[in-house]
C-alpha cells in the first residue's frame, strides 16, 4: 500500500513535474545569460518504489530548472512523452544542468556496477549460475554504452522504462495478491490434514460460517457512480445528497488542491463502501483483501474516467464522467469474495512450486548439515593437535628445566673439609699427617 500511494503520487515518469509547473507564462531569453546554479538536495517528489527512483527523482527535477524544457513540457501530451518527442528538448537544455545531468548518469553507473558485483558474489556463492541478462536489464533505464555524459537516449530511456515499470505495477501487486491468498488456502487445507475427523468437520463449518457471515453486508455502490459519490457527500462531507453538485464535490476532495484526483486522492473516496465489507476487528474479514478491493475500486474508475490515461482525474475528465450512462449504475459492485482469484489448477501448480522449494531448501539444508559436521570435525581435530603441541611444549619445558638444574648441579665440585675446622684447604695442598701423642 505505502508503494502504490507513492506510486500515485509520482504519477507516469515526468507527470510530477506538471504539478510543480506555475500557472505563470514563462519567457525564455536566451541573452540574459547562464541560469544560477542551484543545489540539488534529496529528491521531494514521492518515492516511486522503482530500483532506481532516485536517479529518475534527481533527474526530473535538474531538467524542472530549464525554463526551456519547463515550457516544452508545459505544451506536451503523453503521448509526446511516450514517444520520446520530449526526450529531444534535452538539446536545448543549458549546459551548466546539462553538466549535471552527467553527474547523476556517472553516479547511478558506479551504483548499478556494484549492485551487479554483489549479485554475481550471491549468486556465485550460492553455487548458482548467474543470469548476466537478467542483471543487465538494471541498466535498461540509461544507455550503458556511453557512460560519462547523460544524452537524449539517456532520457529517453528513463521515461521509456519508468512509464513501463510504473504501469506494470499494478499488475504484480494483482499477482501478490494471488499468492497471498493460493498461500492462505494450502495453509488451511494443510492443517485440516493433520486433524482428526472431528475436529476437521467443525473446522470446515467454522470456515463456511465465516465466509457466509463476511459476505452478509450492505450494497456496495459501483465505485465512481452517482449513488458511491453522493453516499461520501452524505456520510464524510454532512451534506445533503439532494443539493450534490459534481464540481464541488471535485474541489472539496482535490486534497491537495492541483486540480487533479491523484490514486491516492481517488482510493479515499472509497473507504465508506470499504468499511461495508471490511472491519479489522472482526475475524472474518481480511485486511489485506481491503486494500486488494481498494485497488480493483480505483483501476475501475480510472478506466472509466481517466481518458488521456495519465494515472490522473482533472476536473474536466471528472465532469465528462458523470454525465456518461454508467455513472447512474445502479447494481452492486461484485465484491472479491464473489470474483474467484484462482482455478484448482492453479492452486495446484502453486502448491507444487511450494513442494519445490522447500525439496530444494532441504537439500540445501542437508548440504549445509554436512558442512557443518565436517566442519565441526576439522575443529575437533584442531583441537587435539593444539592440546597435544601444548602437551609438547610443557614437556620440552619441563626437560628444559631439568637439565638446566642438572648443569648447576655437575658445575659444582665437592670441596675437603678438615675435621674439626671449617676451614677449606687451600687448592694443591695435601693435608698431612699429624702425629697424636700417646701413638707410635
Amino acid at each position: 500500500m505505502v508503494r502504490g500511494k507513492a506510486l500515485a503520487r509520482c504519477g507516469l515518469v515526468l507527470l510530477s513535474l506538471w504539478l510543480c509547473i506555475q500557472s505563470v507564462p514563462i519567457s525564455v531569453d536566451k541573452t540574459k545569460g547562464k541560469p544560477q546554479e542551484e543545489e540539488l538536495g534529496p529528491p521531494q517528489s514521492a518515492e516511486t518504489g522503482l530500483h532506481y527512483d532516485r536517479y529518475l527523482r534527481e533527474v526530473i527535477e535538474y531538467l524542472e530548472k530549464d525554463p526551456h524544457f519547463k515550457e516544452k513540457l508545459k505544451n506536451a501530451n503523453m503521448d509526446d512523452i511516450k514517444q520520446g518527442k520530449l526526450s529531444k528538448e534535452l538539446d536545448f537544455v543549458h549546459h551548466n544542468f546539462r553538466t549535471k545531468l552527467d553527474e547523476l548518469k556517472r553516479e547511478e553507473m558506479n551504483r548499478l556496477r556494484m549492485l551487479i558485483k554483489v549479485k554475481n558474489g550471491i549468486q556465485e556463492g550460492n553455487d548458482r549460475t548467474v543470469d548476466h541478462h537478467a542483471l543487465l536489464k538494471q541498466f535498461e533505464h540509461l544507455n550503458h554504452g556511453n557512460p560519462d555524459t547523460f544524452e537524449v537516449e539517456d532520457l529517453d530511456r528513463l521515461i521509456k522504462s519508468a512509464t513501463k515499470d510504473l504501469e506494470n505495477f499494478d499488475k504484480d501487486r494483482h499477482d501478490e495478491f494471488k499468492r497471498y491468498e493460493m498461500m492462505k488456502e494450502h495453509e488451511r487445507r494443510e492443517r485440516l490434514k493433520n486433524m482428526n475427523e472431528d475436529d476437521r468437520k467443525k473446522e470446515e463449518q467454522h470456515y463456511e460460517e465465516m465466509k457466509k457471515k463476511h459476505a452478509d453486508h450492505p450494497k456496495v455502490n459501483h465505485p465512481g457512480s452517482e449513488d458511491q459519490l453522493k453516499e461520501v457527500w452524505q456520510e464524510t462531507d454532512g451534506l445533503d445528497p439532494e443539493y450534490f453538485d459534481p464540481k464541488t464535490f471535485f474541489k472539496m476532495h482535490d486534497s491537495n488542491g492541483d486540480g487533479f484526483f491523484d490514486e491516492t486522492e481517488l482510493e479515499a473516496l472509497f473507504t465508506k463502501e470499504l468499511e461495508k465489507v471490511y472491519n479489522p476487528a472482526n475475524e472474518e474479514d481480511d485486511m489485506v483483501e481491503m486494500e486488494e478491493e481498494r485497488l480493483r475500486m480505483r483501476e475501475h474508475v480510472m478506466n472509466e474516467v481517466d481518458t488521456n490515461k495519465d494515472r490522473l482525474v482533472s476536473l474536466s475528465e471528472f465532469m465528462a464522467a458523470t454525465k456518461k450512462e454508467e455513472f447512474f449504475e445502479k447494481d452492486e459492485w461484485e465484491t472479491l469474495d464473489q470474483n474467484p482469484l484462482y482455478t484448482e489448477e492453479e492452486l495446484k501448480e502453486y502448491e507444487q512450486h511450494l513442494a519445490n522449494a522447500e525439496n530444494d531448501i532441504n537439500k540445501r539444508s542437508t548440504e549445509l548439515q554436512k558442512q557443518r559436521e565436517e566442519l565441526e570435525r576439522k575443529q575437533e581435530e584442531l583441537n587435539a593437535q593444539r592440546l597435544g603441541l601444548q602437551k609438547a611444549v610443557e614437556e620440552m619445558e619441563r626437560l628444559k628445566t631439568q637439565n638446566t638444574k642438572d648443569e648447576v648441579k655437575s658445575e659444582v665440585e665437592p670441596v675437603p673439609v678438615v675435621p674439626g675446622n671449617n676451614l677449606p684447604l687451600p687448592p694443591g695442598h695435601q693435608q698431612q699427617d699429624v702425629p697424636v701423642p700417646g701413638h707410635s
